[in-house]
């Protein structure tokens, strides 16, 4: 059985390694929120929120020009139509109302591609409620339609000029400032990463993908299951969302697309599962590019949203128990992925999910397989890095 024990536990890997100082909000969100997420008052709303604001449920779609070329029936769950962008404002919505719910007045988080920060910002225009958002500042550079989206709904962006100024370092400085404004504070994590209860919790907002597939299958194929669910993986927050339901059923195979960035073995890249090894990282044990003496190695990735050093301990226990599939997808080829779903499918895909497209090549399947895609994101906030790639 794949599930968290009541220390926050996938296997091996999660829990809380937190400083001392962090224990009062983490206790407060660990004491409160299956409780308040049980309660039919937060369910109300936060499915109301999912209909009506972020436009669920998101189509199941029959993609037949790809379906054509592999060989196989290829559908794509159709997250890049959600309210924002991507999946990232299903997680959003439920920690906002969580928020409120505790009786906070100001939210904090992290981002990378930058829309995790934008489906914050949204959420918290929504609610009246501040929002800082902290970014790498090369990621800031990258993703800059993202960063105006940000501050246009009325987000304060702080960028993160330490290390490599992406995600990881982001992620810290979000810590931080918890740190030193821990009662007022929600910091809303934007993946299936950080100190529990985080990696669960935000899997079981992000669960909604999943359950609308089985149910999407169900009329269109007479079955909820289909044989392969792919998705792409950085901390893996969207791949949570649709393994969700499929965790406990092993005729359903598992396959997370990871960033090779310029190869493996190049020293440029974000491959946690062939490079990594087990350590803390953001308060969860979990699987972690370090080197000997445990120093976070500096991740590459074309993509933004895939450009961390770990996974979440829910994906680490997945690759560890062989449960879940892992294929490393080098740049070049993620990007002509991209181009490929755009020219059959009539579909701009973010670049972190072109690297699940991509892993259709790097696995085997039946003619006779049903295949689901998590599409996790439109391209729209990657038009810049297609343009500088050139190679359409």
């Amino acid at each position: 059985m794949i599930r968290v024990d009541e220390k926050g536990f996938y296997g091996k890997f999660g829990g809380a390694y937190i400083p001392e100082m962090l224990h009062p909000n983490i206790d407060e969100l660990k004491e409160n929120y299956e409780q308040i997420m049980a309660s039919d008052e937060f369910q109300v709303e936060f499915r109301s929120l999912l209909k009506d604001f972020v436009g669920r449920p998101t189509p199941l779609y029959f993609a037949s020009r790809l379906s054509e070329k592999y060989g196989v029936k290829i559908y794509l769950k159709r997250e890049d139509l959600c309210h924002t962008g991507a999946h990232k404002v299903n997680n959003t919505v439920g920690q906002i109302i969580m928020a409120k719910k505790l009786g906070k007045k100001r939210i904090i988080a992290e981002t990378g591609a930058g829309q995790h920060g934008v489906a914050t910002a949204t959420v918290c225009a929504l609610m009246g409620m501040e929002c800082t958002v902290y970014m790498g500042a090369l990621d800031i550079q990258r993703q800059r339609p993202n960063v105006e989206r940000m501050k246009i709904l009325g987000a304060k962006v702080v960028p993160a000029t330490s290390g490599s100024q992406t995600l990881k370092d982001a992620t810290n400085e979000a810590m931080r400032q918890w740190i030193n404004n821990p009662v007022d504070t929600h910091y809303i994590i934007g993946s299936v990463v950080g100190p529990h209860p985080y990696p669960e919790m935000v899997a079981r907002f992000q669960s909604v993908i999943s359950e609308e597939i089985k149910w999407q299958l169900k009329e269109k194929e007479g079955t909820e299951n289909p044989d392969l669910v792919i998705a792409c993986v950085g901390g893996g927050s969207n791949a949570a969302g649709a393994f969700f339901h499929y965790y406990n059923t092993p005729e359903v195979r598992l396959i997370a697309a990871e960033a090779a960035g310029l190869g493996i073995s190049s020293g440029k890249s974000a491959a946690t599962t062939a490079l990594g090894t087990p350590g803390i990282l953001h308060g969860s044990k979990t699987l972690l590019m370090q080197t000997e003496d445990g120093q976070v190695v500096e991740p590459h990735s074309i993509s933004a949203g895939l450009d961390y050093p770990g996974i979440g301990p829910v994906h680490a226990h997945l690759f560890d128990t062989g449960r879940g599939e892992f294929v490393a997808v080098e740049d070049e080829d993620a990007m002509k992925a991209g181009i490929e779903l755009s020219r059959l499918e009539g579909i701009i895909p973010a670049i972190e999910t072109a690297h699940a497209i991509h892993a259709l090549t790097m696995i085997e399947y039946k003619k006779d397989d049903i295949i689901v895609i998590n599409l996790s994101g439109r391209g729209d906030k990657d038009l810049d890095t297609y343009i500088k790639w050139g190679g359409y």
